[in-house]
């Protein structure tokens, strides 16, 4: 018994590192977020295939004002798990972990220069192959709260 959870807490704790890893960001030539892997762990609003597409967040008014924003609502969602990274220009990045495994996700928004009004999204595990809509899911939580709150 003693051995098995040895076992399991040192698997455990090798996954944990796995996910350690740097995320792959959005290309500094075209600004564009990276593409998903063929894996089902990712969605892009930049995505063309149906498995990895999710609708881009919208905002009215200025691109400055509705980033400060998303990045207000994200720190209020610290305690689900959010973490704001990097929030400048016309860029954010957050990180959604896990309460159980530490598991990491990275989001990525990107404010369109070129669609007026548009956030591009990215949201991908840093490691498996499949999480069951769990990404999908976190753009969703973020989408309604970002749309909800009043500044």
């Amino acid at each position: 018994m003693w051995n098995r959870s040895i076992a399991v807490l040192t698997a455990s704790a090798l996954l944990s590192a796995c996910g350690a890893g740097a995320p792959m960001l959005r290309s500094s030539v075209t600004g564009q977020l990276a593409a998903c892997p063929s894996s089902p762990h990712c969605v892009n609003s930049q995505a063309t295939d149906k498995a990895h597409a999710i609708a881009p967040l919208t905002y009215t008014g200025s691109p400055v004002a509705a980033r400060e924003k998303l990045g207000r609502v994200l720190k209020r969602m610290q305690s689900m798990g959010y973490t704001v990274v990097v929030n400048e220009g016309d860029y954010l990045y957050a990180t959604y972990t896990t309460g159980t495994m530490k598991y990491v996700d990275d989001m990525e928004f990107v404010f369109s220069q070129s669609e007026h009004g548009v956030i591009h999204v990215r949201s991908s595990s840093r490691i498996g192959y499949a999480d069951l809509g769990a990404n999908r899911k976190h753009v969703e939580e973020v989408r309604n709260a970002y749309n909800v709150a009043k500044s």
